[in-house]
């Protein structure tokens, strides 16, 4: 007869099983797939599309930029700035969550000893018999599992995958805003070197013009009005200087907070022996999905919804708990570790939500509502993209145009005030026709200076809006 009850209740627990592996196999989780953009295409608004698979986002910053100075400072500034660290903590945080994550196929086990002692009653029915008190000691075990029948504990694994990943992105992201901020500010720092030489060289002509147009009004040939004027536009260069160094300051420190350090002298390079000669290689548009690290983060944003949105999805159905306890108990304590003290109890049950005051199906709703903005976030993530390699393409190509216009002018300038002081020492021009001429060969140069330091800023934002630097 125990042989035929023993019998029963194995069969039981292999149908159990096969039922339970058989659910399994009924998923109403759904597997994500990447939704495409009709926008894609013409991201870079263009009529020559590109065609190749290779983008300057896949060089690395390393071998982008060549100048020595800048890649001690991209480095330090990857090691020890603050927000890098920031991004690091919160890397950590997610990498828990996703292993707990990756926990949820597991049972969960507790332990626990306790001893339990009840005053009772002496008239009581038990009382009586336990001359009114009773003791229990206990040493036991617990263990419960829940089968992952529609798909439930897989979508939370996934969306604290999709959460790590995310967080990644943007540990990325963070890094490819750092590299392009040092050397931009490290590039405008070298510009600002370049256009303080040009000052203090003009000082100088202007020092000596002064000492000129003194000997000439000495000489009759001009009047006062011409002297308190050079002396007027001279005065003008030195405070220009001032404003100078008062940037190349402030720019310092900027450069020193990008690097996460106290503010010290910058040891730099010069801005003429700067070349970002790189072949511009944007890539076909859809490499941004795989390069921009704010692209792949909306990305990983949508996959963490679309898992959510399953897991609210299956709490509408049954779920399966198989639980069970065993252990020691007695009544006296040196009779505790004994073959008579042994109990274990299992139970399966299957548990279905009927009435909750509609919170599942209000969780439902939500989901799908924040999946529908990370699907808008994901497609806003990479029109900005797009605009921003766009422009920074588009800038970069004039500013090379301008280059050549601009050269050319400084040249006609300084001709002009060369021409216009021999004029004038020979009585053919006037003062001002010289002070024109050298205002404005001045803010030609600075002029040209800035838009080589344009040059430079567009070819630096235009490999950080292709995803460049993280790698």
């Amino acid at each position: 007869m125990a042989s035929i009850i023993k019998h029963k209740n194995i069969s039981k627990s292999v149908l159990l099983l096969a039922v339970t592996f058989t659910l399994q196999s009924c998923f109403v989780a759904k597997n994500y797939d990447r939704p495409e953009f009709e926008e894609t295409e013409n991201l870079y608004r263009t009529d020559a599309l590109p065609t190749d698979s290779i983008s300057m986002a896949d060089i690395s910053w390393k071998d982008m930029f060549t100048d020595t100075y800048l890649n001690e400072y991209i480095q330090e500034g990857l090691e020890n700035n603050i927000d890098i660290r920031l991004a690091i903590q919160q890397m950590a945080a997610a990498q828990a969550y996703y292993k707990q994550g990756k926990a949820g196929y597991f049972p969960t086990l507790g332990a626990k000893a306790s001893m339990t002692h009840q005053e009772l009653a002496k008239n009581s029915q038990f009382g009586s018999f336990f001359n009114g008190s009773l003791e229990q000691f206990e040493i036991s075990g617990n263990l419960s599992w829940e089968a992952d029948i529609w798909g439930k504990i897989r979508s939370t694994k996934r969306a604290s995958e999709a959460s790590y990943l995310q967080s990644v992105a943007a540990h990325q992201a963070v890094k490819t805003q750092l590299v392009s901020s040092i050397a931009s500010v490290y590039y405008q720092l070298l510009a600002l070197d370049a256009q303080l030489n040009v000052t203090r060289e003009t000082i100088e002509t202007r020092e000596k013009s002064v000492e000129t147009i003194k000997a000439l009004k000495d000489a009759g040939q001009v009047t006062q009005v011409a002297v308190d004027q050079n002396i007027a536009q001279y005065n003008n260069a030195k405070a220009l200087e001032v404003d100078l160094r008062a940037a190349i300051f402030t720019t310092e420190n900027t450069l020193n907070l990008l690097l996460g350090r106290t503010s010290v002298v910058v040891e730099r390079g010069e801005l003429e022996s700067q070349d970002l000669d790189s072949e511009i290689k944007l890539g076909v548009p859809s490499l941004l999905l795989s390069n921009r690290p704010d692209v792949m983060a909306a990305e990983f944003g949508l996959i963490q919804s679309f898992e959510m949105t399953n897991v609210a999805r299956s709490n509408f159905y049954p779920s399966l708990t198989i639980t069970a306890t065993g252990g020691l108990q007695s009544l006296q304590l040196d009779q505790l570790i004994n073959t008579n003290s042994l109990f274990a109890n299992i139970v399966g049950g299957l548990t279905q939500p009927i009435f909750n005051q509609r919170k599942i199906r209000t969780q439902k709703e939500v989901a799908d509502a924040q999946q529908e903005q990370a699907l808008l976030n994901f497609k806003k993530a990479l029109l900005t993209a797009g605009s921003e390699v766009s422009n920074a393409l588009y800038k970069y190509n004039a500013e090379t145009e301008k280059f050549e216009y601009r050269q050319k002018e400084v040249e006609a300038l300084r001709n002009a005030e060369v021409n216009s002081e021999e004029l004038l020492q020979n009585g053919y021009a006037t003062y001002l026709d010289l002070l024109t001429a050298r205002q404005s060969a001045l803010n030609a140069e600075l002029n040209v200076i800035d838009n080589k330091l344009q040059q430079l800023l567009s070819v630096v934002t235009i490999y950080e809006a292709l995803g460049g630097g993280w790698k």
